[in-house]
């Protein structure tokens, strides 16, 4: 069954598009990155990930 879009609850309906985050080791925090740019945007303070926003993978070290 379909859903309407939320309306007037600043609310969204699915995943954010075009961002990723990664968690800083060294500072406890989640970083929110650009997809496209692979600039950073933002930091969460409480050490907690940000909702909607996928995470990237892991790395191995080569």
């Amino acid at each position: 069954m379909a859903t309407s879009p939320p309306t007037g609850d600043n609310a969204r309906k699915g995943a954010v598009r075009k961002r990723s985050q990664t968690f800083n080791p060294a500072t406890k925090q989640f970083v929110k990155r650009d997809a496209k740019s692979g600039r950073f945007l933002d930091v969460k303070e409480d050490g907690k990930p940000f909702k909607g926003v996928r995470k990237e993978k892991k790395q191995r070290p080569s």
